[in-house]
């Protein structure tokens, strides 16, 4: 039987705050400002997924940022994969984004990727520390994979 990638009895969170973001399901609310934040950032979160994918593609349109943002919700609601908008504590700052996916390989439970925009470069350290305590406190995660981060 093949293990579900979160339990069914798991509910995943749809939102976390610490000392310094606001974690919230990515959705199409926040469309403008994901969109504003990935292409002020695009040269650097290319090949962020690897060196098949061409996200961001420079060419994205908000509508094409909208579509995707749809698709993420879609994802989180069926359980598939859990996408997060990541902003400052007082949720007023647009920072990035947290996508949790099933790991291709048995030897990890979840495959994440996170970003934050340039001009908060500073904080990328900090947020991935965050996201790596809150996946194995408050997800059933104990081994997660970083492919961006992890060689």
């Amino acid at each position: 039987m093949i293990k579900p990638f979160i339990p069914n009895t798991f509910i995943p969170p749809t939102t976390f705050q610490t000392d310094h973001f606001y974690f919230k399901v990515l959705d199409d609310d926040i469309a403008e400002l994901d969109y504003a934040a990935v292409m002020s950032s695009q040269k650097r979160l290319q090949g962020i997924f690897g060196p098949a994918s061409n996200w961001p593609d420079p060419k994205m349109t908000l509508a094409d940022n909208i579509a995707s943002l749809k698709i993420h919700k879609h994802e989180f609601n069926t359980r598939k994969a859990f996408a997060f908008s990541v902003l400052d504590k007082s949720q007023n700052i647009y920072l990035g984004s947290i996508y949790i996916d099933p790991s291709p390989s048995v030897d990890y439970d979840c495959c994440v990727y996170l970003w934050i925009k340039d001009e908060y470069i500073c904080l990328d350290k900090t947020l991935h520390q965050v996201v790596s305590t809150w996946l194995c406190t408050h997800w059933p995660f104990e081994n997660v994979l970083y492919p961006d981060r992890d060689c």
